[in-house]
């Protein structure tokens, strides 16, 4: 391999790390609602289940989102901010719904029926559709703009590849690990089954907080592009406040900045988040509620 081809390939590797960085928030709350989609199926089912909404993913990222993105960025790039804006929106009012189950406001569900495979896996990739997308946009938001467009696929290519591999390792990881410690209980040694009882009894635990950990990157994620994208379209007013306060504390170091910033931009996210989720509640409210399924067959076609 020649010395310019590595030295390409190390650019866009560096390009793509640095642009992965800013995902986190998103990559977290990803591999944190993942695992939902395989609880009330066979285990025997779980890591093809896995699998199934994986492949799904990379054809979410390089089929959909990847071209589209490139396309918008060739030919009408001042709708990349509006869209990160809707997105950002989207994970504020998810990050806000959780919030509000945490304090027992839960939502009614309809789904009463039996849990399909192939349901499933299309519920997990059609949510993988919108994470995926705020991932790919904003590592993309992210890369030089002087790169060329091959350079940049190449950057976005690393990044789908890596960030699927990331999130969806850790989901079959996690989703698994639970038989792992059921397997080490029955193992002859009493260290080893004491270990398996161990990792049994703390999924519970693990599971509540990388739900914790997941919505408060959701809101600090969301609120930020909002901030952010506002400010670089028709609002500068969420921005100047937030540069105002983390100016306040400049003094104490980047990490006390940075952690200010992460502050101000979950609690925008949680606010911004609570009206959507009161104006999408009113019309719902406004809206005839849909009959399930089981109440329509409940009907005799008689009557």
């Amino acid at each position: 391999m020649s010395v310019g081809l590595l030295a390409v390939v190390d650019d866009i590797l560096t390009a793509a790390l640095k642009a992965s960085a800013k995902t986190a928030g998103v990559v977290i709350d990803d591999a944190a609602v993942t695992p939902q989609y395989v609880q009330g199926i066979t285990p025997a089912r779980e890591l093809p289940v896995v699998w199934k909404i994986a492949l799904g993913s990379l054809v979410n990222k390089f089929v959909i989102i990847i071209p589209i993105a490139l396309l918008l960025t060739a030919f009408a790039p001042w709708v990349l901010p509006f869209l990160l804006i809707i997105g950002g929106g989207f994970l504020c009012f998810e990050g806000a719904e959780k919030v509000l189950e945490w304090f027992g406001a839960h939502h009614e569900s309809a789904d009463d029926e039996p849990r399909d495979e192939k349901k499933l896996v299309f519920g997990a990739i059609r949510t993988d559709l919108i994470l995926s997308t705020e991932i790919m946009l904003i590592a993309l938001s992210n890369l030089d703009p002087g790169f060329g467009l091959g350079m940049t696929l190449a950057a976005l290519s690393v990044i789908g590849l890596g960030m699927t591999a990331l999130v969806y390792g850790a989901v079959a990881l996690l989703v698994k690990i639970d038989d792992i410690g059921l397997r080490f209980m029955k193992s002859p040694s009493r260290r080893v089954r004491r270990a398996g009882a161990r990792v049994v009894a703390s999924m519970p635990a693990v599971f509540r907080v990388i739900s914790v950990i997941g919505t408060v990157a959701m809101l600090w994620v969301g609120g930020h592009l909002v901030i952010t994208n506002l400010a670089e379209t028709v609002w500068q007013g969420p921005y100047d406040l937030l540069h105002a306060i983390t100016h306040l504390v400049e003094a104490a170091g980047p990490v006390v900045v940075w952690v200010v910033d992460t502050a101000v931009s979950a609690v925008f996210g949680l606010v911004a988040g609570l009206v959507i989720v009161g104006v999408v509640m009113g019309v719902k409210r406004l809206l005839p509620a849909p009959r399930r399924a089981s109440e329509h067959r409940a009907v005799d076609p008689a009557e």
